[in-house]
């Protein structure tokens, strides 16, 4: 499937792209043969195929939920600029 440069133009326009004249017929064939790639892809048969929810047969290998460092809250709230009732002051940022 062969693109036009008025074709080229438009997608170019869609996706926010500026292509000048000298390019829009390389870049107007490197579209032409993505499309062709897809129809090729299109024909092949996968009937005899069963669809797969995920490509590899793998399970997340999880950690067990546990705290592992002790609490330190006093000892940063003690270092912060302001704190206040366990809670760190900021600067307002929104008027």
């Amino acid at each position: 499937m062969a693109l036009s440069k008025n074709d080229v133009e438009k997608i170019a326009h869609l996706a926010r792209l500026q292509i000048n004249d000298a390019d829009a017929s390389e870049v107007g064939q490197r579209i032409s043969n993505i499309l062709e790639m897809i129809d090729q892809m299109q024909n092949v048969d996968t009937s005899e195929v069963s669809p797969m929810a995920h490509p590899f047969d793998a399970v997340q290998r999880l950690r067990p939920d546990l705290v592992t460092e002790k609490n330190q809250r006093d000892y940063y709230q003690k270092i912060a600029p302001a704190t206040q009732d366990g809670l760190y002051l900021v600067p307002r940022v929104i008027e």
